[in-house]
């Protein structure tokens, strides 16, 4: 069965936030990711952005709370209407295929579901009722 994990956006302080819910949980991160690590000629990113969370992952239990920071670029998280997403962890490729084709219908595709830079099989859309998710296989 899949797994829903809750995603939080961030403002620039995605790091200071985790390590904050990463002290009241325990654990440790099974993922951290900086722009810097990805950072290519297609993400324009101003200098003090390299460092910041493009994927962070703190597990909790048999769930995941994940994040990252926004860049400048796409604008700020208005705290209020598009700061979190909901997150899948699917069992299989094929389940992320399935989740991502029925969840999407009638909405729009953010990043169509495909092998990530960070390692999994992942896609982001937003669904016909303006709900936004991510679905996504560790393999």
């Amino acid at each position: 069965m899949a797994l829903i994990n809750p995603h939080i956006n961030f403002n620039g302080n995605a790091e200071e936030a985790f390590n904050f819910y990463k002290a009241a949980f325990g654990g440790e991160f099974s993922n951290v990711v900086r722009f810097k690590d990805m950072q290519n000629s297609e993400l324009p990113l101003a200098e003090n952005e390299v460092n910041n969370i493009m994927h962070i992952a703190l597990p909790i239990g048999a769930n995941t709370l994940m994040g990252n920071d926004i860049p400048e670029f796409m604008g700020k998280v208005d705290e209020n209407e598009n700061r979190s997403k909901i997150s899948v962890s699917a069992e299989s490729k094929d389940e992320a295929d399935k989740l991502f084709t029925a969840l999407s219908a009638g909405g729009s595709v953010e990043m169509p579901i495909d092998n990530s830079p960070w390692g999994s099989y992942f896609g982001m859309f937003r669904d016909k009722f303006g709900i936004e998710w991510m679905i996504e296989y560790a393999g």
